[in-house]
């Protein structure tokens, strides 16, 4: 972070997370209560979306007494960050060999790469450091999941019969805290930090618009570049159903940073991020109802994932309500949220403490000035890149989850790093998807990596699969939690292996080997062949392999 001047006297920035905004009127709630706080020249709150607060304010404003104004206006707020007022030069050098917008990890990717090519950097930032991912996304989720998963696994060892555990007690705001604690000490070392190591990148602070299709301006000042990477990341999205705003409704921002766990919920949206928080939720003790559109969760994995994940979250106490349209929203008490919902023509209506809606992203472009730079939106609000991660402006990129790419955070380190490259070198390096890795951290987890079925069928191969249960893995079996299948999808003609999924404990970190047997492009009977260690969940792909032309219920443990 960096200070902030206003007319001879230099300000310290104060960065807040703020919980508990859920409309742009609580955004302007928020930003009239810090205003009001004496000493403080100016607010900016990005959105209710973003769930922040920027401020830059005299060195005598304690940033307690921020938060103080912020909970008084009825909002939850902690400090993140706090940076004192940093030396300005008279005459600023405001041209730069690339300018990145945003400082997420798309932006941070982009910015490192081209540092290291010895290029002048200037990364703009107008939120809160870091991005989706440390600080609302990957990092708290997938703590929280592990936090509750430990409590889960004192119930679940009952499978064991010489294994007597209790559960004992669950406090759910000191795992908050706890993982508060950590997004803040990774915000703090894998982004605020780093950037003291690269001293030819700039972090300028505000909201950025092009003003022609190579200048920026930043509040007032104006910067210039050869070339520009847009890195500005998506917000969480809620589809137009009737009384949604009015009820009001938690993202995936709020699910993660509550202090208070509800005794009910109900979840609208069945793929990754909300089965996630869903499952996090039920195993901690909430009540848990889950409403998919599309005939089953996880619509985009393959049909006997679906089903199988289906029944296992059921059995955790779970509803499941997949293949059903959502009417409207109602509040009807402050902790009561009914939601009416239908199915081949018969309504029902649910009640639950809160709704999390979790049914997508949208990127964050509006107010940027793209039309002054000539880059176009897909329909959903998107930038449009070819396999460059250029736009339709030769001298203008976009990288992460503002772009036409799929939204997980190692796409966007990737494809930042191959902007920047291309941006300083010309058009050299291309954005390589073709086995991209995805995982769903559910317990078990779904990973897939290449083709469905179905889309291979689509791309015309001749397609021939085999679907191993996890009862046919002695690794599950020595664990007694068979939760699970293996699909593989292969080219009948060729035997070439064109995608793999999984439903597994761990799946996600067994499924880079499929990932790399794609990549080689390794035959079916290849991964037959391979040795792989005995007892592992891994050797559930050489199986599943062997399956193709092996009934592997008539193999010996380890057999070749």
């Amino acid at each position: 972070m960096i200070g902030w001047q206003k007319g001879d006297v230099l300000m310290k920035t104060i960065q807040l997370a703020i919980q508990g905004m859920t409309c742009d009127a609580c955004a302007r709630h928020v930003r009239d209560a810090l205003s009001a706080v004496p000493g403080v020249a100016h607010v900016e709150v990005p959105g209710w979306e973003s769930q922040q607060a920027i401020v830059q304010a005299d060195e005598g404003v304690s940033p307690e007494r921020l938060a103080t104004a912020v909970e008084q206006a009825g909002y939850r707020a902690e400090v993140a960050a706090v940076a004192s007022p940093a030396v300005a030069s008279d005459e600023p050098d405001t041209t730069y060999d690339l300018l990145v917008i945003g400082g997420g990890s798309a932006g941070f990717a982009a910015a490192i790469k081209a540092a290291e090519a010895g290029a002048r950097v200037a990364l703009i930032e107008r939120g809160l450091i870091g991005g989706t991912c440390v600080n609302v996304g990957c990092v708290p989720s997938k703590t929280l999941i592990r936090m509750v998963e430990a409590w889960h696994a004192a119930d679940a060892a009952r499978r064991f019969d010489g294994v007597q555990l209790a559960q004992g007690h669950l406090a759910w705001h000191r795992l908050i805290q706890q993982k508060d604690a950590l997004v803040a000490e990774l915000r703090q070392a894998k982004y605020v930090d780093v950037l003291a190591a690269y001293p030819t990148i700039t972090l300028i602070r505000g909201r950025a618009r092009f003003v022609d299709e190579t200048t920026l301006a930043v509040d007032e000042r104006l910067y210039r570049a050869e070339h520009v990477i847009i890195a500005t990341g998506a917000h969480p999205w809620a589809p137009p159903i009737p009384g949604l705003a009015e009820a009001g409704y938690w993202t995936s921002t709020d699910a993660l940073a509550t202090k208070e766990q509800p005794r009910s919920l109900i979840v609208i949206g069945g793929s990754a991020v909300g089965l996630e928080l869903a499952q996090v939720y039920a195993r901690a003790g909430t009540f848990v109802t889950v409403l998919e559109a599309l005939p089953r969760i996880v619509p985009q994995e393959e049909p006997e994932i679906g089903e199988a994940l289906e029944t296992y979250l059921e059995a955790e106490g779970m509803r499941i309500e997949a293949g059903v349209r959502v009417r409207g929203v109602e509040r009807r008490a402050p902790q009561r949220v009914a939601v009416t919902f239908e199915r081949e023509g018969e309504a029902e209506t649910i009640e639950a403490e809160h709704v999390l809606v979790a049914t997508g992203r949208r990127a964050n472009t509006a107010g940027l000035g793209l039309e002054a730079a000539h880059v176009e939106l897909d329909e959903r609000g998107h930038i449009r890149i070819d396999e460059y991660a250029q736009t339709s402006n030769p001298r203008v990129y976009a990288a992460g989850d503002c772009a036409t790419l799929p939204m997980f955070v190692y796409v966007a380190a990737h494809s930042g790093s191959v902007a920047a490259e291309n941006a300083l070198h010309g058009n050299r390096r291309t954005l390589d998807l073709d086995a991209l890795p995805k995982v769903t951290f559910t317990d078990p987890q779904v990973a897939s990596a290449g083709l469905t079925e179905s889309q291979a069928r689509e791309a015309g191969f001749a397609v021939k699969t085999s679907v191993l249960p996890l009862t046919h893995v002695p690794r599950a079996l020595a664990a007694h939690d068979t939760r699970g299948l293996i699909k593989l999808v292969a080219d009948a003609e060729s035997d070439r292996l064109l995608g793999a999924h999984l439903l597994a404990p761990e799946g996600g970190e067994i499924i880079q080997i499929a990932v790399l047997a794609i990549r080689a492009g390794m035959t079916t009977r290849d991964v037959a062949e391979t040795i792989f260690p005995y007892l592992t969940l891994a050797e559930g792909l050489k199986l599943a392999a062997q399956s193709f032309e092996k009934d592997v219920a008539t193999l010996s443990c380890c057999a070749g």
